[in-house]
């Protein structure tokens, strides 16, 4: 392959690479894409495409890790604060739901009200009142917020992790 078919290939892998980071950090937000797992992506192929000489194997296991935690945070922290507040199972699912069909249909307000409504149901359809129903819906937005945060906190700091390796 000749030095300029290689460099456009190259070109090629970088914006890609850089179209999955984009994605992924909107991904925080928009519950239909895996947010931080998409950034991950990009970086291990932007990371590749220069065959690891800037961005190395070690850089690339603390991004998977970090990767795992963000996983991992986005499944624990709803449940948590529904759990926390005494939600059913019926309720956590309701706020799932909310929150996918909310956020696709109603965008950025959708991802707000969404989760409250879906779990409010979720109780009602479980037998209970209204107040505790409402509780379990205010509990359950409450950790998709701080899941949410802490989310976006964990692609900043990838993000940071990924450029100082480009950088030093």
């Amino acid at each position: 392959m000749t030095y300029a078919r290689r460099m456009q290939a190259q070109l090629v892998l970088y914006i890609l690479a850089a179209a999955l980071i984009l994605l992924g950090l909107a991904g925080t937000f928009l519950p239909a894409l895996p947010g931080l797992p998409l950034m991950f992506v990009g970086m291990l192929l932007a990371a590749w495409a220069d065959q690891f000489a800037q961005v190395g194997g070690w850089t690339i296991a603390a991004l998977a890790l970090l990767t795992a935690i963000s996983v991992a945070v986005d499944i624990a922290a709803t449940a948590m604060g529904a759990r926390r507040i005494g939600a059913s199972p019926l309720a956590m699912l309701g706020a799932t739901l909310g929150t996918l069909f909310g956020g696709i249909v109603f965008s950025i307000p959708g991802l707000i009200i969404g989760p409250f409504i879906g779990a409010m149901a979720g109780q009602f359809i479980q037998g209970r009142e209204w107040r505790h129903a409402t509780k379990v819906g205010f509990g359950t937005w409450v950790g998709l917020a701080i899941g949410t945060a802490l989310k976006v906190a964990l692609a900043f700091t990838m993000l940071g992790v990924f450029v100082f390796a480009l950088v030093w």
